[in-house]
């Protein structure tokens, strides 16, 4: 849910704000305001996520106003001059509504800011479910995923798929965790005499590996994963210098 206030100095405006707000079931009106000081007054008492802010106000403009915000939330701008577009973007703002709006073009804009909302709070939920950077003594990574804080043998992990914003760890007995975790923060945690980065999207653990080919590492008769053309030349490195060719 987005905690939201809106901002303008017509009334008719700040109703229309408010029944379109009310429609959207992931935004929350916390407040509205007629005039940039009296939000000023409000943000600087309450938190909130989405800010929906006219431009041309009296006394403070719109612009700003959110210029001045040292701790920013999301900004949606309505005006009815088009050519404060390009001053409202410079502010980083999600979207322009440009009056008169319909309840479309501010869902659409309303959208915006919940998919921005969204990666954001993944992001947080990734950093904290990061799993320790463990010392070389210790055996374990304590991982969080499906809920659940699950502690991985790191000897076990026999390679990391990169799937996006996850990483998919393949184990020993069969078994796959996915954590939401991208894959070069999995990199420098690992230990780096044990696993290697073979391909943008592929760590493999150095001791599983049974045979390989041109292109390809081979974790069992009929399992592989690819060696990406950038990984060639290091890979092929760590052969020549690890085991002897006969």
């Amino acid at each position: 849910m987005l905690k939201c206030i809106a901002i303008d100095d017509e009334p008719l405006a700040l109703r229309q704000l408010t029944s379109y707000i009310a429609k959207i079931p992931y935004l929350e009106l916390v407040a509205t305001c007629r005039d940039a000081i009296e939000a000023q007054q409000l943000l600087a008492e309450r938190k909130v996520d989405l800010i929906f802010v006219d431009i041309n106000m009296p006394d403070l403009s719109g612009v700003d106003f959110v210029r001045a915000l040292s701790d920013r939330p999301m900004v949606i701008f309505t005006t009815a001059y088009s050519e404060y577009a390009i001053e409202g973007f410079k502010l980083d703002a999600v979207d322009y509504l440009l009056k008169p709006f319909s309840f479309a073009d501010f869902s659409r804009s309303a959208a915006k800011a919940h998919s921005l909302y969204e990666l954001r709070n993944n992001r947080r939920i990734q950093q904290e479910s990061t799993p320790e950077a463990m010392p070389k003594d210790k055996e374990y990574l304590s991982v969080k995923a499906d809920y659940k804080v699950s502690l991985v043998r790191i000897a076990d992990i026999v390679y990391l798929e990169s799937e996006g914003e996850y990483v998919r760890m393949h184990l020993a007995d069969g078994t796959a965790i996915t954590t939401l975790f991208r894959l070069k923060n999995m990199e420098t945690t690992l230990p780096s005499e044990l696993f290697m980065r073979v391909h943008r999207s592929y760590i493999v653990n150095l001791r599983m590996i049974r045979s390989y080919v041109k292109g390809r590492i081979y974790l069992s008769d009929e399992e592989y994963i690819p060696i990406g053309e950038n990984y060639k030349e290091a890979f092929q490195e760590y052969i020549e210098r690890t085991f002897q060719t006969l």
